[in-house]
């Protein structure tokens, strides 16, 4: 029997105790810690030990983005991250708390308002001309889909935007989040008219130019995007190239 313990962020805006954590701690039978993740003990504290602690879980499989949070100084997916590679730390094996650059609801949970705002701006969709014929199924080719392929990867998990400096000093900064879906339709064959993306992007205050390469959203990436490249890309057709 394994006994892991737990440092977890509990935050009630109802209450004028703040954001702390709390101390917790779960038996595990050696046979099951081999298959069990963060997602997994998360949900057994909450249905043995404390019914209030909150936080966002759906698929389980890591393709929602949901269990985002801060894992032992990391933005990663409970879903996707085993116990055994944390346990055996100094202090408490897990530490869990919220993603950080968003408010915070309650515990683990976070206000992402702001990412899905960011993405409205970027357009996320196909922008089509208005004296274009659609009245046929425009096809894509194996090559063109695969240009986009990394981009479409991405879940809207917010764990690269999360882990942005600029992100954290800047809450008008579009964020890698915002900048992967962007390039996601940018480069899409289909895309008719991506001079309208671009003007949102070429911003000052808030568009690619704001990156400084720090590296982190590509290292936060749970589906390992190559986030920053894809800004690269994204600053050089904003140059004309």
């Amino acid at each position: 029997m394994e006994d892991i313990s737990f440092k977890v962020n509990r935050y009630d805006p109802d209450s004028d105790k703040g954001s702390y954590y709390q101390d917790l701690s779960l038996k595990v039978e050696d046979s099951d810690l081999e298959k069990l993740t963060v997602l997994d003990c998360l949900i057994r504290l909450k249905e043995e030990q404390d019914g209030s602690l909150t936080f966002r879980h759906s698929c389980g499989h890591g393709s929602c983005g949901s269990c985002a949070m801060l894992i032992n100084g990391n933005n990663r997916l409970a879903c996707e991250t085993y116990v055994t590679e944390l346990i055996g730390t100094a202090g408490p094996d897990i530490e869990v708390s919220p993603l950080p650059g968003f408010p915070m609801v309650k515990d683990l949970v976070v206000d992402m308002g702001t990412l899905f705002a960011h993405d409205k701006e970027v357009k996320p969709y196909l922008i089509d001309r208005e004296d274009s014929d659609t009245s046929e199924e425009t096809l894509q080719t194996p090559d063109q889909l695969e240009r986009i392929r990394e981009a479409r990867d991405c879940i809207m998990c917010g764990a690269c935007t999360s882990a942005c400096p600029t992100y954290w000093d800047n809450k008008k900064y579009l964020g890698p989040a915002a900048f992967v879906r962007a390039f996601r339709w940018q480069k899409d064959s289909r895309e008719k008219d991506t001079a309208e993306r671009m003007d949102v992007l070429d911003d000052k205050s808030g568009g690619v130019w704001g990156c400084n390469k720090v590296f982190n959203c590509n290292e936060a990436c749970p589906k390992e995007i190559d986030t920053v490249g894809i800004i690269e890309k994204l600053k050089r057709k904003a140059l004309g190239f």
